[in-house]
């Protein structure tokens, strides 16, 4: 039984729980990300290139022989999932520079201090009128 409870006590710790989370939420992110790059980004990007594809090309190693397909090397997927890859990269560097930019903005909001309203101003001139004397 003490290992049941040792292992108990590992899976339960915040670290764990925060980063089965963590993988969870992340995964679902990827699904939204790869639906923006692939139903959103691509298809112009497509028009503008022209409806170039790289994932037909490969280079043939071996001849289909009867029923065994041929040996291709297709560096055509590669390609295309590079370029994919450079897509959701930028995508995601823009998505947290705005976000960056929005907290940096709410954290100078915050630091700004509040102006003085009117009665301040009143009291404070009536305290340097009172110092002057």
């Amino acid at each position: 039984m003490g290992m049941i409870q040792e292992f108990k006590t590992f899976a339960m710790r915040g670290n764990v729980v925060d980063m089965a989370v963590g993988i969870i939420i992340g995964g679902a992110f990827g699904k939204i990300v790869s639906s923006f790059v692939a139903d959103v980004i691509m298809p112009p990007i497509g028009i503008m290139v022209g409806g170039v594809d790289f994932t037909n090309l490969a280079i043939t190693l071996k001849q289909a022989v009867g029923d065994a397909p041929a040996v291709t090397l297709d560096y055509g997927k590669f390609i295309q999932t590079v370029i994919d890859f450079v897509i959701i990269a930028f995508a995601i560097f823009l998505l947290i520079k705005l976000m960056n930019k929005l907290q940096k903005k709410q954290e100078e909001a915050a630091a700004a201090p509040p102006a003085p309203t009117k009665g301040e101003e009143l009291l404070t001139e009536i305290r340097d009128i009172l110092r002057q004397k």
